[in-house]
């Protein structure tokens, strides 16, 4: 089947692989994306790859955190341009559904009565979160929409932390537990962890939460690797193994991962350093990344 040159860019931009290689590997796999993926890394080629959908809209991925640090939302509001995504009146709109969806705690963005669009909107009483979307939309004159958000409260002993990354692009929620949320040390963790999850974007907080799934798929490629090299066939489960110990589970782990700020230590080392210095045991509960225009459904 022919390949077209917007085929390859995606694959390029998506692997790191060189284009003819790209474009070998789509021929190969009659154009499917994941598994051209999957060749390249196979051969070599690639590194892990993140298959999440590449941004594709404008807009701006914005936070809010309560006062006491223990209540926040992460959300994503799209627009037609980055024109718009610049102007004052939509961000400060954004950041106002981030405050409405951490404090009014919608279960949804569209259906029904705990949808988020329903609720009355708390910069003017008197219009839906969706009126005043719609104002917004007739005064800019662009379409715009609320497309994700995500929630966090923490427990008693606990903080959230939140981290937007170049004018929106990419935002960051996290939630620690443990510590004293007024603490300077908790606090300034909790932000220095989320900045490490917008730069280092780690899949999941340890090696125990990474689905089945996806380390069956990553031993596959790895076996194959050391099939193509020509291995002996009783070694590859062992290869396999170490690579995923090795390799893996510290690029995707955020435990495991190097402190962007200090890649000598691992994000584990960091909570333990803070943990000693406060006298309670700290804990990385949960995180959500956004990225801006990602393939995602309403919450």
């Amino acid at each position: 089947m022919a390949i077209s040159a917007s085929q390859v860019k995606e694959l390029r931009e998506a692997t790191g692989a060189g284009m003819m290689d790209c474009k070998k590997a789509l021929e190969e796999c009659s154009g499917d994306m994941n598994t051209a993926v999957d060749l390249l890394r196979t051969k070599g080629l690639a590194d892990l790859a993140k298959k999440a959908g590449r941004a594709t809209n404008e807009g701006l991925v914005a936070s809010w955190t309560s006062e006491n640090g223990r209540v926040g939302a992460l959300v994503e509001v799209n627009c037609e341009t980055d024109f718009v995504a610049r102007n004052a009146e939509f961000q400060t709109f954004a950041t106002a559904v981030a405050e409405q969806c951490a404090v009014d705690a919608p279960g949804n963005i569209r259906e029904g009565d705990v949808a988020l669009y329903a609720q009355q909107w708390k910069r003017n009483p008197t219009l839906t979160v969706e009126q005043a979307l719609g104002e917004l939309v007739s005064k800019l004159g662009e379409n715009m929409g609320v497309t994700r958000f995500v929630r966090y409260e923490a427990v008693t002993n606990g903080v959230i932390g939140s981290y937007i990354h170049g004018l929106g692009r990419i935002g960051v929620m996290v939630e620690i537990s443990g510590g004293d949320a007024s603490r300077a040390e908790v606090q300034a963790l909790a932000k220095d962890v989320a900045m490490h999850i917008a730069a280092a974007s780690p899949i999941c907080v340890s090696r125990e939460t990474v689905p089945a799934a996806t380390v069956e798929h990553e031993m596959s490629i790895y076996k194959a690797q050391a099939a193509d090299s020509g291995r002996p066939a009783e070694m590859l489960e062992k290869i396999a193994a170490g690579k995923l110990e090795k390799l893996f589970y510290k690029q995707v782990c955020l435990l495991e991962q190097g402190f962007v700020k200090d890649p000598d230590k691992s994000v584990m080392q960091l909570v333990a350093e803070t943990s000693k210095a406060i006298g309670a045991p700290l804990e990385i509960v949960a995180f959500d990344r956004f990225v801006l225009g990602e393939t995602s459904t309403d919450e």
